[in-house]
């Protein structure tokens, strides 16, 4: 099997375990998911989920957050990872977003191609390709960007899609690239959301479930661990962490 049709296999397949299409989790204006995307690096979905409701409680208004002092920003944001290092760096970007076009909105963004919204938000400091991909893909824009996480970039290795030494912000763009050009914003996000879902419940960091992994036989690394084995049918079910 060729490479663009093993991307389409497994894309099928694990469309098939975890169904497709995948409903957006929420829908926020691309601002409040550049901040909401900052505070979920590194830290568990609850957290980061209350972080910004927090956040949004205590400063209802993005420009209050780029006003205040870094401690109060810091103390809101307290349930996610390095809440130090977050509340500054926030606070950078909303002010140098302010700086450049004179009010504090990404609205903008969605006059753009997705390349150009991309290169615009990847300018400011600590973006990278996934912040920008999770802009454009999971806010209110719904444009056609594959954010990759760990999850997804371990899932893409195991099956042979990227090599292992390619890092995960290199990985955005060779990942896209496998995928068909004429995939609207949808088929993106469900390409990302099941690939990332495989590696939360079945394809795990520690003792990955092979033996009831859907893509088995087209998995080089489960095919190692357990040998060639036929295509499973089993649905993964539980979830650990990763």
């Amino acid at each position: 099997m060729d490479l663009r049709n093993k991307v389409l296999e497994i894309h099928h397949r694990l469309c098939r375990a975890y169904g497709c299409p995948v409903s957006y989790f929420h829908a926020l204006d691309p601002l409040s998911e550049l901040v909401s995307s900052l505070l979920s690096h590194r830290t568990r979905n609850a957290d980061s989920g209350a972080a910004f409701k927090a956040l949004r409680a205590r400063f209802p208004d993005w420009a209050e957050v780029a006003g205040a002092p870094v401690a109060a920003v810091e103390a809101a944001i307290v349930r996610c990872t390095w809440p130090e290092q977050k509340a500054p760096r926030i606070q950078s970007i909303l002010r140098a977003i302010e700086a450049e076009r004179g009010t504090l909105s990404l609205d903008f963004l969605a006059d753009m191609t997705v390349e150009q919204a991309r290169t615009w938000l990847e300018r400011l400091p600590g973006i990278g390709p996934k912040t920008s991909a999770a802009v454009l893909s999971f806010s209110t824009l719904r444009r056609p960007a594959l954010p990759v996480d760990s999850h997804h970039h371990r899932v893409a290795i195991r099956t042979g899609l990227i090599p292992a030494a390619l890092a995960v912000g290199p990985s955005h763009r060779v990942l896209a690239a496998q995928l068909p050009a004429d995939w609207d914003a949808q088929q993106i996000y469900d390409n990302h959301e099941v690939l990332m879902l495989h590696g939360q419940r079945c394809c795990f960091h520690r003792s990955p479930a092979c033996g009831r992994c859907p893509l088995l036989d087209l998995c080089p690394f489960g095919q190692q661990r357990q040998g060639p084995h036929p295509v499973a049918a089993a649905v993964p079910q539980a979830e650990a962490p990763a």
